[in-house]
Formats: C-alpha cells, structure tokens, sequence
C-alpha cells in the first residue's frame, strides 16, 4: 500500500493545471472561468479519476489477497468480475463470484466502491436479497489516499473468516445486513453451518454458470486440462494423482512463468493431435 500511496502521490504533485495566458485569454473563456468547471475541466478530472483506477488495478497484480481474482469489464473501465476461493474454515471450498463497480466519482473523498455477489451468501456481512456487501461498516470514510481496491478486496475475503464480531459497535451489529445469520451465528452455531453448507453447494452447483457480459468464466474439464495436469507433473515433479501432492524438490526445474506457457503450448497441440501423446491422454475408467 505504501508503495501505491507514493506512486499516487507523486501523480497528484506532478500534474499541475496550466493556466492560459490572460492576454490570450478570450472574453467566452474568462467568462466561463468564474468559478465553474468548463467540460473541458470536467472530462480531465475524470480522465484522472479514471487513471489513477487504472494504477490501483495494476497494484492488484502483485498484492491481490490469495484466492481473490477480479478481470475488468470489457465495456466499462470502472466494472470488475471476480471470484473468491475459500480455502479453510466454515465456508471451506466454496467459490463465490462478484461485481466490483466504482462509481464515476471514485477516487473522490467518501465514495466507496460497490461489491455485489452474484452467488447466494449466507454471511452476516452480506445483504440476503440484495448480495451487496456492507462496505460503509468497516469503512464509514472512504479516504481516496488511504483506501484502495486491495483495501475493498482483503475485506471481502476477511468477512468469510471472522470468527467473532467483538470488534464491531453495538451500533454496527445493529446495521449488519444479514440480521438472520447473525443472530444464529451467536445463538444457533449448528444451525449457522448448515446453513453456511447450503450456500457453499449452492454456489459449486452455478460454479459453470456465467452471467451475461461476465469476463470472468469458468468451463467444464476437457482432454487439453488432463494433458495440461500431466504435463505440468512430468515437467515440475508433482504427482498428477495426488492434488494435496507437494513438488517433488528433486524436480529438475522450479517452477517458471517460461515453463508454464511451453506446458500450455503442449496440452494445446495435444488436444488438436492427440493420437501423437497416448500417455497424456485422460484415463479411463476400467
């Protein structure tokens, strides 16, 4: 974040607003300059919003919290789909897909982003009809050098493993959007993890389930993922049989970006000729 901060901050000091000469300044033009943003104005200062978004998502690269994936839309600079993985805990192996939407005026002081599941969650956090998560509890001010869209992204994963709400207000509590799962989740634990378990197989079941215009998509198993698994273990030393299996550290290459794409490479001519690589075709049952 600190690095983010300072990149963000050395934007801001150096565009500075070039003012017109006031000998070549039409009378059209100074009347116009009287306190009101000309659209000229408007358009930069949203270009500018836009761009320091754009700076926040290239942050997310390397400092995205694991098991949280988001891809912008392809319509609209200021739309994300994502998904998130849950690895441990009550709502172990559930995988939950979102929208991420900041306003025009993001990048502005209290304007927080939107964070919407399309999956059903049964989270006190997350609002039953709407899927919107409450934002503003954790974050009553959103300060634009402060807050980012890593900052919208940990808090998100970060309510799937809460296990008590003893560092929230009363007020807060109170204004919790799921009321129901809160109270069992106090009262009813049995209660509260089935109803968790419900919602998990609920969203493995629309795991393949895209919504229109989504860039986030995910596909049935095919002979390339089978060719592209025992590949990556002849490559990488792993056991293609095992998926807890950890790399074998007598492996003879570590695992590169290099030889991943060369791996994908393989499983794709695999596929289009698969009479040329038997071994690597997916077992059958016998």
């Amino acid at each position: 974040r600190r690095s983010l901060l300072a990149l963000l901050t050395h934007y801001n000091s150096t565009m500075q607003p070039i003012s017109p000469s006031p000998l070549r300044q039409s009378p059209m033009r100074a009347r116009r300059l009287g306190g009101q943003s000309t659209p000229s104005t408007v358009d930069r200062d949203q270009a500018m919003r836009d761009y320091k978004l754009s700076i926040e998502y290239k942050h997310l690269k390397s400092h995205c919290p694991g098991g949280v994936f988001i891809v912008p839309s392809l319509d609209d600079v200021r739309l994300f789909h994502g998904v998130i993985f849950i690895r441990r805990g009550v709502f172990t192996n559930a995988i939950f897909k979102f929208t991420l939407t900041c306003p025009p005026e993001y990048n502005d002081a209290n304007t927080h982003p939107k964070v919407v599941f399309s999956s059903y969650v049964y989270n006190p956090h997350v609002h039953p009809e709407t899927g919107e998560v409450d934002m503003k509890i954790p974050y009553p001010e959103w300060i634009p050098h402060k807050h980012f869209l890593v900052t919208a992204l940990t808090y998100i994963k970060k309510i799937f493993y809460i296990k008590d709400f003893s560092d929230l207000t009363e007020e807060a509590k109170q204004k919790l959007p799921n009321q129901d799962a809160y109270n069992k989740f106090l009262n009813d634990q049995e209660g509260y993890r089935r109803r968790v378990a419900e919602c998990v197989k609920e969203a493995q079941r629309s795991t393949y389930t895209s919504l229109p215009g989504s860039t986030m998509r995910f596909t049935e198993e095919d002979v390339s993922h089978q060719i592209m698994r025992d590949l990556l273990a002849e490559r990488f030393g792993a056991n293609a049989d095992d998926a807890n299996a950890s790399f074998d550290s007598s492996a003879s290459s570590l695992v590169t970006k290099e030889g991943v794409l060369e791996s994908i490479q393989r499983a794709q001519a695999g596929k289009s000729s698969p009479k040329s690589s038997p071994r690597l075709m997916p077992r059958t049952p016998n």
